[in-house]
């Protein structure tokens, strides 16, 4: 398709939407935020859309603020894009990039909106115990994620199902749904409707004090919560004073589950909490590689009895 439309992105969702996206309807601009620096050697960190493009052989742009980048506000004058894709960008977008394209600014975001607004949508839904989500396909407007929606598509959250896990199935078919139908948004077919904001949810950023696992909440919850930690900031839980993070769990009905608790059985390890026990299968020592827990169990000694720092 040789519409003109560019991609507004930087982590790893919109990495994977540019993938899916690009062979079917490529980009003639991508703009991305500039290399962070990072890490004990202060080394350079491209954003995972530019390791994308660059991969796809895209043109590509960094812009630490859109709205005031006169140069790249020039190049829209000059070329006049037709769409502007804008997916887990970190920067709010506004003029002229809201009203400027012929078929303005379009958001793939990983809910069904007006549920999840916001920056964790995936993460909160699993904090939440949802059997269920979405993609929404809207158009942006002033306010976050309350423009007309396009596009809705359902998705299934399986019981053991992660954050990482999720939002790359999620990635792969809000993609699909835009290449699918894009035609319909150029050619001035495609209805939007407004959203009901009588049923709109906030899903806020993860906060790192989150990332500390209550041991008062009962295996469900704490199970739920594990899955919405994962892979990033991960769940974690101090043991003997150092932290663990809690990477993968399942919900194990055990007789001996007391609140707290850690112990061992047939080679494998759980958490007892004051609803049912939660069997841990891979976790991260500090300091460590992920590993089986009940590897990590068996190097342990347990003493009877023994738990969790409070």
């Amino acid at each position: 398709m040789m519409a003109k439309i560019w991609f507004f992105g930087t982590g790893g969702f919109a990495a994977r939407c540019l993938e899916e996206i690009a062979p079917e309807c490529r980009p003639q601009l991508v703009v991305t935020a500039p290399p962070s620096v990072a890490g004990r050697g202060l080394k350079a960190r491209v954003t995972p859309v530019e390791e994308a493009a660059l991969k796809l052989g895209l043109p590509l742009r960094h812009a630490a603020a859109v709205n005031r980048d006169a140069d790249l506000i020039r190049l829209y004058e000059s070329e006049k894009p037709e769409l502007i894709l804008v997916i887990d960008f970190g920067q709010k977008v506004g003029e002229p990039w809201l009203h400027g394209p012929r078929c303005g600014c379009i958001n793939i975001h990983p809910s069904l909106l007006p549920r999840y607004r916001g920056a964790a949508p995936v993460q909160r839904a699993l904090m939440s115990g949802e059997t269920e989500t979405g993609v929404s396909l809207f158009r942006l407007v002033e306010k976050m994620d309350a423009g007309p929606v396009w596009l809705q598509g359902r998705c299934p959250i399986g019981p053991e199902e992660n954050a990482g896990g999720l939002l790359e199935r999620m990635a792969v078919a809000g993609a699909r749904l835009f290449t699918e139908n894009v035609a319909s948004l150029l050619n001035g077919t495609a209805a939007l409707t407004p959203q009901d904001e009588a049923l709109a949810t906030v899903a806020a950023k993860i906060d790192k004090s989150e990332a500390r696992l209550d041991l008062a909440l009962g295996a469900q919850k704490l199970h739920d919560l594990v899955r919405g930690l994962c892979p990033a900031p991960g769940a974690y839980v101090t043991f003997r004073g150092r932290r663990v993070k809690i990477l993968e769990t399942r919900v194990a009905p055990h007789p001996d589950a007391g609140s707290g608790k850690i112990f061992a059985a047939g080679g494998r390890l759980f958490l007892g909490t004051p609803q049912g026990a939660l069997e841990l299968l891979t976790v991260q020592p500090e300091g460590k590689r992920p590993m089986a827990a009940g590897d990590w169990g068996k190097g342990l000694r347990l003493e009877k009895d023994e738990t969790l720092d409070a």
